[in-house]
């Protein structure tokens, strides 16, 4: 690592650009995007140094921070630049960036542009090499990326100043000299290289002293020995825009977080290769668990909450899911996001207005373009991963499932590539990109699939299409594909997706409209939809499921037109 950007041309081959373009990628694909991403970071620090040189800070200026940071990189390379390329100083540097520009709040900024000097006693530590550097205190606390939280006990509130000193491995922390009292020493902590987190020895270190939470992380065995993940719960940069404070889980949800990841790697482990949906979980930067800090209660399992940001590659914020295929789904599905963020930072893919405009199937909202994108590549990545499943699938049972999660999330996809591909936006890059993802997701479409979960699958896709409109389309305003003249209703709200999980299979006894739906009973569905309505006739949910059930009765042209701009039905609809 240098101060200085490398005169040497950055240049993607196409293959590594078509492989990406497919939905997948290969090792050497994903290293050229996380050595872009290293290259992107130099040049924002860059930019960070020249506008904090002259900050008023009570800490150790930015230079001189600076400056033990390179001295650690010249004797420890790779341990640094795993530092700088860890997700949290993304998006580190990307919130402080919106903090010079004013678009983002925070505490004093002197104490978040101190995170360099963190980072600073941090890579020393790693390094071996000596730093005497004054950092900020957060309630008497100093996180050091990659490492762990160190605590001085009876410091406090607030943002203060420490002083930290790193030597052969061992940090001592201290108040600033001028306002430690008597009886508050210095805190020594002993961090070996060998076995820091960032190594992956130790998946859930024993907290034994009050003064160190170490940074936990998920390992999973390989052919080649340990693979570590961090499991992130403690570092401010980890969210996907403001700092917060740490959210330590608590020792038996870190072990079922690290029993499920296990598990879930053995599920990636399956297939191999390089296609859409298949993942090394090596390639993973940090899991943030997001919610609950405890097991208990135990996580629910219809609840799946993730996301990730283009400024923290190979990061994403999960909500602990029920199974280990659920977590490995959603691994696939947010790395696919890091992909794409990191080729956006390599090429204009898109001109986009922003304007919020377009449907996406996973969605309950109008999307811009740059969103369609990433959802096509995201979803395109997890129909892999479930064509994967299909493909061996150990019963019936099990193929269904995985048979409908592949149809639904194929169709959806390829609809989102239609309509990018029909936009004129995209770039030359852009399209090159998109067309290869339409490449897949044909070759997809003519793959076998089990009958009845196809039909769950489209029914399920009609569905919330259906929905989407009526609920954020007013009606008479533009047409049922072309989305530029598209009006929306003022009074729209978030609403939930419950019908993609609830047609996975097929119910038994069927109840509810929707249950008769998916046991491909329309008839009964719809006996039940016009009793809802009879109540409330405009209600979406019920009113798109009559539409369907009344299209799989009576279709043809007219259940089309209806299917297709289901805002202009005028007369209510009646038992």
């Amino acid at each position: 690592m240098t101060g200085e950007p490398r005169q040497v041309p950055f240049r993607m081959a196409d293959r590594l650009f078509a492989e990406l373009a497919a939905g997948g990628g290969s090792p050497e694909a994903v290293d050229f995007l996380e050595r872009g991403e290293r290259a992107r970071r130099l040049l924002l620090l860059r930019t960070l140094l020249d506008r904090l040189g002259s900050l008023p800070t009570p800490l150790t200026p930015a230079p001189e921070a600076w400056r033990v940071l390179k001295d650690a990189a010249e004797q420890a390379p790779g341990p640094v630049d795993g530092l700088l390329l860890s997700p949290a100083v993304g998006g580190w540097i990307a919130h402080l960036l919106r903090r010079l520009h004013g678009t983002a709040e925070g505490p004093p900024l002197w104490a978040e542009a101190g995170y360099l000097s963190s980072l600073a006693i941090s890579a020393a530590l790693l390094a071996g090499t000596e730093a005497d550097l004054l950092v900020p205190l957060t309630d008497g606390t100093l996180y050091l990326p990659g490492l762990g939280l160190a605590r001085l006990a009876g410091v406090e509130t607030g943002v203060s100043v420490g002083r930290a000193r790193a030597g052969g491995g061992e940090l001592t922390l201290e108040r600033r000299r001028g306002t430690a009292k008597a009886e508050d020493p210095a805190v020594p902590v002993t961090i070996s290289p060998a076995t820091a987190p960032l190594t992956g020895k130790d998946p859930l270190p024993t907290e034994l002293s009050p003064s160190w939470l170490p940074l936990r992380t998920l390992v999973h065995s390989t052919a080649v020995g340990p693979v570590a993940v961090p499991l992130d719960d403690l570092d401010p940069y980890r969210d996907l825009d403001d700092p917060l404070p740490p959210a330590r889980l608590d020792q038996a949800e870190a072990e079922a977080w690290q029993r499920l990841f296990e598990e879930a790697a053995v599920v990636l482990a399956d297939p191999g290769g390089n296609g859409p949906g298949r993942l090394d979980p090596a390639l993973i930067r940090a899991v943030v668990p997001w919610g609950r800090t405890s097991s208990r209660p135990p996580a629910p399992s219809t609840v799946r909450v993730s996301a990730s940001s283009g400024d923290a590659f190979g990061a994403m914020v999960i909500a602990r899911p029920s199974s280990a295929v659920a977590l490995a789904e959603t691994l696939v599905h947010e790395f696919q996001h890091s992909k794409l963020a990191a080729l956006l930072h390599l090429f204009p893919l898109i001109d986009d207005d922003r304007e919020e405009r377009y449907y996406a199937p996973w969605r309950a909202d109008p999307r811009h373009l740059t969103g369609l994108l990433h959802g096509a590549y995201a979803f395109t990545g997890v129909a892999g991963f479930w064509r994967d499943r299909l493909a061996r699938a150990a019963d019936a049972g099990a193929a269904e499932a995985a048979g409908y999660h592949f149809a639904l999330r194929r169709l959806q996809s390829r609809l989102v590539v239609r309509t990018l591909l029909t936009s004129g936006r995209l770039t030359t890059q852009g399209r090159a990109l998109v067309t290869g993802l339409a490449r897949t997701l044909d070759g997809w479409l003519r793959e076998p699939v089990p009958p009845a979960a196809l039909r769950r699958a489209r029914t399920a896709a009609a569905l919330h299409r259906t929905e989407w409109r009526l609920r954020n389309v007013v009606p008479g305003m533009g047409s049922a594909y072309a989305t530029d003249g598209l009006c929306f209703r003022p009074d729209r709200t978030i609403w939930p997706d419950v019908r993609t999980q609830a047609f996975v299979t097929r119910p038994p006894a069927p109840r509810t409209a929707d249950e008769h739906l998916a046991a491909e009973d329309p008839a009964g569905a719809l006996s039940r939809y016009a009793d809802a309505l009879a109540d409330d006739p405009v209600e979406p949910h019920a009113l798109a499921g009559w539409m369907v059930a009344r299209a799989m009765l009576e279709p043809g042209r007219v259940a089309r037109r209806m299917l297709a701009r289901p805002e202009l039905l005028k007369p209510l609809p009646s038992r």
